[in-house]
Order: structure tokens, then C-alpha cells, then sequence
């Protein structure tokens, strides 16, 4: 059985967590933060420059010119970060309930809403977060739609799923 609706949301999302990585990948960078989220976390790893390898001395050549270095910890890298991690962490299971919709046959309509609310709510969550310490409307607004989509789409599972056992 085909499921184009669920294969679009499951590319589209995919293409945005690539993204939200890349964003982690620049911040490590500029920070020279590679493990952890904070200065602290990386006070008891052994200095990578004190004997670099060809592959840091590489990625250290090119980094310096193209990447300005940041000289203190602002917090940005754990919150780019967390929106990485939080929007792998609701995705994956926004994209089971509109699979599992799908292979009932739900109408397009819904899961064409389900989806876009879902990818809306996620990208809206991780830039409140980036951009913002703290509660922020993005943040909120994101959290709202991700959570209509689960009781949403978690309903009709439970619906169809009970009709289907009667």
C-alpha cells in the first residue's frame, strides 16, 4: 500500500532535522565546544589542538577562516542543541500516528493537517528556543500544535483501532 501523504512528511521532516544538525554542527564550531553543551562539560576533555591529527589540523585550518570563533559560553550552543534533540524527540512519534492514519485510510484532509501542524509546531518550537531564553511564543506555539496532533491523531488511533476490533 502506498503512503504518499506519510512519505512527504517523513521526507520534509527529515530534511529539517538534517538542518536543525548542521545549525549544532556551525554552533560547535564557533565554540570549539565538540562535546557537551557548556564550557564546563569539556574542562575534563583532553585538548584536541595540544596533538591534532590531519583531520583537526584540517578542520582547524578552514575553521579559522571561515568561522568566527566565540570567546564565551552565551548558551546558545545547548539551546541549538536541545531544539535538535527535542524536535527528533516529538517528530518520530507525530510521524507514527499520521503512518498509522494513513494505513487506515484516514482522509487525505486530515493527515495533510496532522502533518503540517506537526512540522509547523516543530519548527516554530525550535526557533523560540534558539532565539530565545526561556518561555518565548515560538516555543509555546510549538508545543500547542505538536500536542493537538498527539491527542488528535492519538484519538482517531484508538478510535479506529477499537471499530477494527468490534
Amino acid at each position: 500500500m502506498s503512503v504518499p501523504i506519510s512519505a512527504l512528511f517523513v521526507g520534509l521532516n527529515a530534511l529539517i532535522a538534517f538542518a536543525l544538525s548542521c545549525i549544532v554542527v556551525v554552533e560547535r564550531t564557533k565554540t570549539r565546544l565538540w562535546h557537551g553543551g557548556t564550557e564546563r562539560d569539556v574542562e575534563k576533555q583532553p585538548d584536541y589542538l595540544a596533538a591534532p591529527n590531519p583531520w583537526a589540523k584540517l578542520i582547524e585550518h578552514y575553521t579559522q577562516k571561515f568561522v568566527r570563533t566565540k570567546t564565551a559560553d552565551d548558551g546558545v550552543l545547548q539551546r541549538k542543541v536541545r531544539a535538535y534533540g527535542n524536535f527528533t524527540e516529538y517528530v518520530l512519534l507525530g510521524l507514527l500516528l499520521i503512518l498509522c492514519l494513513e494505513l487506515m485510510s484516514s482522509p487525505p484532509w486530515f493527515l495533510g493537517v496532522m502533518g503540517s501542524a506537526l512540522t509547523v509546531g516543530r519548527i516554530a518550537h525550535a526557533w523560540g528556543l534558539i532565539k530565545t531564553y526561556g518561555p518565548s511564543p515560538g516555543r509555546a506555539f510549538g508545543f500547542v500544535l505538536t500536542g493537538c496532533v498527539y491527542i488528535c491523531g492519538a484519538t482517531a488511533c484508538l478510535y479506529s483501532g477499537v471499530m477494527g476490533l468490534l
